[in-house]
């Protein structure tokens, strides 16, 4: 029985595809069976993971509109045990045409409801808004991932995000759990850095993850070539991080 976690956050640039893609690859890599879904319409889970976005004739737009079933929108990726339901920017358009339709939060949770067998972790990549695309994803998981980054406006929004989280739970998923809270783009050289990670420990404590996903060159170049930062450089702290974080999500649902 797998496990679906959404990757969400409002606050655009906060790690939220770059921790999608990786923790997938990662995942992946030791052998556990991902699908991840691009439920953003910028579509960077599709592309980062070497699918060209033009291409996509069926994925997670379809899936929504129940037009396609979730196995026939699957495509298989270069990385090691990773499947993607792909994106394209018509997901732009979803958020219009769901809002009329009768249990329209329950979209995605009803399309991918077989598929949960068949993976041990399926992960949903959330565009930054709080819109009916990320409603929809929090309704189907399980628990969800929450990325941070270690700056200034940081905390800005985490409020906003608990609040929707807890309406979900109330209403459409009672089981929804917080797998975590994730520090990214940590840079041990500043003073901020070190003080946002303090300060997010202090309030949330247990709910943060040990793996803090640091500053990397390489993590940023990964995605123009179409790559996990695994295939592109698994040497590098960025593949180590995600490696950790891959890990420590592994031992948290063993």
């Amino acid at each position: 029985m797998g496990k679906i976690i959404a990757i969400a956050n409002q606050k655009g640039g906060v790690g939220k595809t770059t921790t999608s893609v990786n923790l997938a690859a990662s995942l992946g890599v030791l052998e556990k069976k991902v699908l991840l879904i691009d439920a953003d319409p910028q579509a960077n889970a599709t592309s980062g993971l070497g699918i060209d976005v033009e291409a996509v004739e069926q994925g997670t737009y379809q899936l929504l509109e129940h037009t396609v079933s979730a196995k026939d929108s699957i495509v298989e990726t270069t990385s090691p045990n990773v499947s993607l339901i792909p994106a394209h920017i018509d997901l732009v358009a979803i958020e219009i045409e769901l809002v009329d339709k009768e249990q329209r939060e329950y979209m995605l949770k009803n399309a991918i409801g077989d598929l949960k067998d068949d993976y041990d972790f399926v992960l949903i990549d959330c565009a930054p808004s709080l819109g009916l695309l990320t409603l929809n994803a929090l309704t189907a998981a399980d628990s969800v991932i929450i990325p941070i980054q270690c700056e200034y406006f940081a905390l800005e929004g985490l409020g906003k995000l608990l609040n929707t989280i807890k309406s979900v739970q109330k209403i459409h998923n009672q089981n929804l759990d917080i797998e975590g809270l994730l520090l990214t783009m940590y840079d041990s050289r500043l003073r901020l850095s070190n003080q946002v990670v303090e300060e997010v420990k202090k309030h949330f404590d247990e709910m943060v993850f040990e793996t803090i996903i640091q500053r990397n060159v390489r993590l940023s170049e990964a995605p123009s070539y179409g790559e996990s930062i695994i295939s592109y450089d698994a040497g590098s702290k960025g593949a180590n991080n995600y490696l950790s974080l891959a890990n420590e999500l592994i031992e948290k649902n063993a």
